[in-house]
């Protein structure tokens, strides 16, 4: 048998999709499965579906390594956490110096730098791999994140660059972020700031659900994505809007309780342990955790009896307050990525991540072409006169939305947020000084002074 150029662990949903683009691609591939009762199938049914000459299927680890070409090229699809360690810490004795492992799950960041560390002192290559783009990606083309070992990264770049999806010029969504943890990071913070566009849509359904047919909300939603709110987010919200099992929209049979699976909390843990504000990311995960409460939910709903306004809310408001807040989104988040790099000493590229994020994942966007183009000169979406002018134009408009929803006792986290954060940030003078004067009273913190040089402190005996 010819040895592969290339190998896979891990037959999951992403990981069969994935297999499957590489072999559509013409690399040859060696896939590995475990061989446990409930997983039994699994390596049989794929090696029966996706039949070739450049495909070999392992449940033996040992002869999978033996069958790829030197130095050995590995993509781990388990599970994050413990399955990751499980599986290298297998891996470990069956390999040499110079083989490559490419762990393409929603690792944590900093197991990811742990990892490196560990493979590296045994003169093994790690790469933690962001990919985005779920099943359909995965098969299509995906958007790849591939930090750590640059030189890994050279020598995987062929299949991953073939494989992953194609932006508007035809490069490939696919560009080494950095050293250490950067691409699973990366990954990390695109999916909070997915979790607040997804939650700002909902917003914009549950608002103009009140009076309007799912029929007439895609219809709402099909004009926008007919503008510069185009997105893939909108575009599969219009389709769920208007899909029916028999004579009723299955949207409205759905229960209202969001899971989660945790790269939305990292999202809020990372931006709370280095002081950034993103607010709307961390909002529309405590949204989901507070749509999990439905039956507390259902209680308080029957005491308080709770009735919303009969007054219809005006489209064009509540397009005004998602143009504002899905700005204000990737402020946050683009924010978060540069913070953290700078950090880490990682000197990723906003353009460059943004480039990334035009195909293949699911917060692609009109707007996030528009990112690449300005991030090319500036670091921070506020330091755009344009971008602020426009934010500026919406305020009145999401100042509406807000007072109306209000009125109508809607939930709007999201989208409050949004518009908190912005009135923050615009002000030259908060209320902090209290604050700071509070902490100094009980706790001696000390404070600094308007009318002294920065950076030299005070206290008071209160």
């Amino acid at each position: 048998m010819s040895k592969s150029s290339f190998g896979l662990i891990g037959l999951g949903v992403m990981g069969r999709s994935l297999a499957q683009n590489i072999l559509r691609n013409k690399f040859s591939l060696s896939v590995y499965n475990r061989d446990t009762p409930e997983e039994a199938h699994v390596l049989t049914s794929f090696l029966e579906h996706n039949a070739s000459e450049i495909l070999h299927g392992f449940t033996s680890l040992k002869e999978f390594v033996e069958s790829l070409d030197s130095p050995r090229k590995i993509l781990l699809m388990v599970s994050a956490g413990a399955p990751v360690d499980d599986v290298i810490g297998k891996l470990l004795p069956l390999l040499e110096e110079k083989d490559i492992v490419i762990d393409g799950g929603n690792s944590h960041y900093q197991d990811t730098e742990k990892r490196n560390e560990r493979l590296g002192e045994k003169q093994i290559q790690y790469l933690g791999c962001g990919i985005s783009g779920g099943e359909e990606g995965a098969l299509k083309g995906p958007s790849i994140m591939p930090g750590g070992v640059e030189e890994a990264y050279k020598e995987v770049s062929g299949v991953l660059e073939a494989i992953a999806a194609k932006d508007k010029d035809g490069k490939a969504c696919c560009s080494y972020v950095g050293s250490g943890g950067s691409g699973n990071f990366v990954k990390t913070i695109h999916n909070g700031i997915e979790y607040a566009e997804m939650q700002l849509i909902a917003e914009c359904y549950h608002s103009l659900s009140l009076h309007k047919s799912n029929e007439e909300i895609a219809e709402i939603f099909e004009r926008w994505n007919r503008t510069d709110l185009s997105s893939y987010l909108l575009e599969i919200t219009i389709e769920i809007l208007r899909k029916k099992e028999g004579d009723k929209y299955l949207l409205d049979l759905i229960l209202d309780k969001a899971a989660n699976k945790g790269t939305g909390s990292w999202s809020s843990q990372i931006s709370l342990g280095n002081g950034m504000p993103t607010t709307m990311m961390t909002d529309a995960v405590f949204a989901r955790y507070i749509s999990t409460l439905k039956e507390k939910r259902v209680v308080l709903f029957k005491i308080v009896n709770r009735k919303t306004s009969s007054k219809d809310i005006d489209e064009v408001i509540v397009e005004d307050a998602y143009r504002f807040a899905r700005l204000v989104n990737h402020q946050q988040g683009f924010s978060l990525v540069k913070k953290i790099s700078d950090t880490n000493e990682w000197h990723v590229d906003l353009s460059e991540i943004a480039r990334v994020w035009t195909n293949g994942c699911i917060i692609r966007s009109q707007l996030m072409e528009e990112l690449v183009s300005l991030f090319r000169d500036i670091e921070n979406i506020f330091d755009s006169k344009d971008m602020i002018a426009r934010l500026s134009k919406l305020e009145n408009g999401v100042a509406s939305y807000l007072e109306t929803s209000v009125r109508a006792k809607i939930s709007t986290p999201v989208i409050s947020s949004a518009y908190q954060y912005w009135l923050g940030m615009i002000t030259d003078r908060l209320p902090a000084n209290l604050i700071q004067a509070q902490r100094d009273f009980f706790g001696a913190h000390t404070y600094e002074r308007i009318d002294s040089e920065s950076g030299k402190f005070f206290h008071t005996n209160w």
